[in-house]
């Protein structure tokens, strides 16, 4: 599906809400609807917006540095370079554009909201543009395949280099440079490479800690190619016997997972599908190990909508792709966590 194809279904939505105009300023979003990234790896930096009309004029603003940039994908008529003043520039385009404007408010600081809103209203809308992205669309579906078939590809790799002596943050950085070597622009996320007790922290940070024999290892990593991410976490034992507690865990955590992926079909609800990997720890008495929700959508981003858990609301539904990651963590002893992304089809799932 092409990005002006994306922009009139956003239209029909905005007509839904009786919206004129949607400012844009997620950069996911943004490149969702224009195919213009650069990435803004600084909190107090931007580069562009974009102003989605109901009546099909739409703009994108940008500055000189990403002029080049953005001419590869959006029309002279609507490409506006800011200097000085972008603040003013963008709120009279808002101006004309309508009455009633929306926002993405979670992506914009309140300093910046209260600047635009100062002299007129603008209506906090947040999810628009996220709930088109619910649902990949074809090319989306075989970018996130080249994305998993990689991940799949580096994890077969993976134990093959691991010795004795290794340290958490060289695996880390192995891991980088299969990814970026074997045709990912980049890494989805930071990786978690945690060894022994390590695993205990669900969002480990790669250290100076080493591999030694009889170990639990726990790998969570994702890559990005054609712009979509991958996500996938394996836990395993490096030595000759597994603990009984690492094993134990592994077990549980596997049950937890299969009893998910099993039932999993559209029309399903999350919450419910969600209770049955918590029914399978609150069983063996360890519940309170489980300490995260079950899963999240992974696309443009690594973490966006549907999040998974036994509070979500909505069902499953054909295009969503969604974790599926039961996880118990012992503090100083070990972690396990088992993770999968499904593609929801119409009378099914795919393991990606």
């Amino acid at each position: 599906m092409s990005h002006a194809q994306r922009r009139e279904r956003l239209r029909e939505l905005l007509a839904e809400r009786s919206l004129d105009a949607l400012l844009i300023s997620n950069p996911s979003n943004r490149f969702y609807l224009s195919g213009f990234e650069l990435h803004d790896v600084q909190f107090n930096e931007s580069s562009g917006f974009l102003v989605i009309t109901r009546s099909g004029k739409d703009y994108l603003l940008t500055d000189p540095r990403y002029q080049d940039a953005a001419r590869q994908f959006w029309p002279e008529e609507g490409l506006v370079i800011y200097r000085r003043n972008f603040v003013e520039t963008l709120k009279q385009i808002l101006a004309d554009s309508g009455a009633r404007i929306g926002f993405e408010s979670r992506s914009m600081t309140a300093e910046m909201a209260r600047t635009l809103t100062a002299d007129r209203p603008l209506e906090a809308c947040n999810g628009l543009v996220e709930q088109l992205r619910l649902h990949k669309d074809a090319e989306e579906r075989e970018a996130l395949k080249k994305s998993f078939a990689l991940n799949h590809a580096m994890l077969e790799w993976v134990p093959g280099i691991l010795k004795e002596g290794m340290t958490e943050a060289e695996l880390s950085w192995q891991i980088e440079r299969y990814f970026r070597e074997h045709g990912a622009s980049e890494l989805a996320f930071p990786s978690i490479v945690a060894f022994g007790a390590n695993a205990a922290l669900p969002h480990a940070v790669p250290s100076q800690r080493p591999l030694v024999p009889n170990t639990g290892v726990l790998l969570d990593v994702g890559c990005r190619v054609d712009s979509y991410c991958s996500d996938q976490t394996r836990s395993f034992w490096f030595g000759e016997r597994e603990s009984d507690l690492f094993a134990r865990t592994r077990d549980l955590v596997a049950e937890a997972q299969k009893a998910v992926l099993d039932r999993m079909e559209p029309s399903l609800p999350l919450a419910a599908l969600a209770h049955y990997a918590q029914e399978v720890f609150r069983k063996a008495g360890v519940e309170e190990h489980f300490t995260h929700g079950l899963g999240h959508g992974v696309g443009l981003d690594t973490h966006e909508l549907p999040s998974f858990h036994i509070y979500s609301e909505g069902p499953l539904e054909p295009g969503m792709t969604v974790t599926v990651e039961p996880g118990l963590y012992y503090p100083g002893q070990c972690g396990v966590r088992l993770e999968v992304t499904v593609l929801v089809e119409e009378n099914g799932i795919t393991v990606l």
